[in-house]
């Protein structure tokens, strides 16, 4: 599951490598791995495999003053 949509994935990856799949800047999002907050460094040995959920949020600028 990826953000609450079924996923597949041709073969298993780590968080790393589904974020530059995905083209996203891992920089920019926080990563959650089955109900866990993945802190940045864990991003390039958590390996996701079948049955796993991973929910991706970007991070947003702006507001009010």
């Amino acid at each position: 599951m990826l953000n609450g949509d079924r996923f597949d994935l041709a073969a298993s990856l780590t968080v790393s490598e589904l974020l530059a799949q995905l083209d996203i800047d891992p920089r920019r999002v926080a990563v959650e791995h089955n109900l866990t907050v993945l802190k940045k460094p864990a991003y390039d040995t958590t390996r996701l495999i079948e049955g796993d959920a991973v929910e991706i949020v970007n991070f947003v600028g702006g507001g009010a003053r």
